[in-house]
């Protein structure tokens, strides 16, 4: 069991900007690799104030350009909302230009709403059409011939790992018949964890790429010196989800994102957070090698929470010390 991955989602809370979210991306990288982190993820998102990584692609190549050697991927691309050719040579231009470092995670739902989804002129039906998508993806990296001529250029022959991310069976299953590692997105979506990965256990094919599986599991983190400081902090982090459910630009104040937390609503939003490893770095790396056997996870994917971006760069570095007592 490894916990050493991160998953980044370019934090914008509130009272910050877009390019305080982005600049912490570098901040944090740097933050990762220097306590010996082995990656780090970003997911695409659309249209929601406090997440600014809707082009994962754009902002990997801007964090390569400043660290040494953390691996940097996307957790991931949200497939239907591209051709996969375009993908193919976003990330293989990635990978020429910054070998051994990058890697891809694709995704079934769209990252945003179904307005956006119009907006940004995907069809409704593209995500029918998703485990083709997958497989072309993979064959395009490979560099495989195609009966259209058609090549990947950057991107044939890089061969970009690539990992299928989601929220129920339906990844699961798809990763086991493609023989690729599976990440489960329980950071936000937990009820389905435990029988999503033991379906992709029980279902794996071994392929060219993997040959037996590999599961890994999204957990929130918030580690604090004080364990009644990383308590505040978790609670400051709901308040900032309470955002994903009010009008968009809406200000409001914490005694207003309490209200909204202790509304049927807003008791969903904290059920999002169930799986979350909060407190001193012995309470989370507890928690952690609890989580872990719970998921049966071969790897953890650790989403550090805390809204300030001081107190998740104490959040990575205290984790270290963490897991490492654990064994995690």
């Amino acid at each position: 069991m490894v916990a050493n991955s991160l998953l980044d989602l370019a934090r914008v809370p509130r009272g910050t900007s877009v390019t305080d979210g982005l600049e912490s991306c570098v901040t944090t990288a740097r933050q990762a690799e220097a306590h010996g982190y082995s990656r780090i993820w970003y997911a695409e998102h659309h249209n929601l104030p406090t997440v600014a990584s809707s082009a994962p692609a754009v902002l990997i190549a801007h964090v390569a350009a400043h660290t040494d050697s953390i691996t940097l991927g996307a957790g991931g691309v949200m497939l239907p909302n591209h051709a996969p050719l375009v993908i193919a040579e976003q990330f293989g231009t990635l990978a020429v230009l910054h070998p051994g470092r990058i890697e891809l995670g694709v995704g079934r739902a769209p990252g945003s709403d179904q307005v956006t989804m119009r907006a940004m002129r995907r069809d409704h039906r593209a995500a029918d059409t998703f485990d083709d998508d997958v497989v072309e993806l993979r064959e395009l990296l490979a560099g495989d011939a195609r009966s259209d001529g058609v090549t990947a250029i950057p991107g044939a022959g890089t061969k970009v790992p690539i990992h299928v991310l989601g929220s129920s069976h339906y990844g699961a299953r798809l990763a086991a018949r493609l023989g690729l590692p599976f990440a489960f997105a329980s950071h936000f979506a937990p009820a389905a964890l435990v029988e999503a990965i033991e379906l992709y256990r029980r279902e794996f094919v071994p392929s060219v790429s993997l040959d037996r599986p590999h599961a890994m599991a999204a957990v929130n983190v918030i580690c604090s010196h004080d364990g009644e400081a990383a308590l505040r902090q978790f609670h400051a982090a709901a308040r900032e989800r309470v955002a994903l459910i009010v009008p968009k630009g809406l200000e409001y104040s914490d005694d207003q994102a309490d209200q909204v937390l202790a509304s049927p609503q807003g008791r969903n939003l904290l059920q999002m957070m169930h799986y979350s490893a909060v407190g001193t770095p012995g309470d989370v790396g507890a928690y952690l090698e609890q989580f872990a056997e719970h998921a049966r996870a071969d790897e953890l994917i650790l989403a550090h929470a805390s809204p300030r971006l001081e107190d998740r760069l104490t959040s990575i570095e205290l984790t270290v010390q963490a897991v490492t007592s654990v064994g995690v």
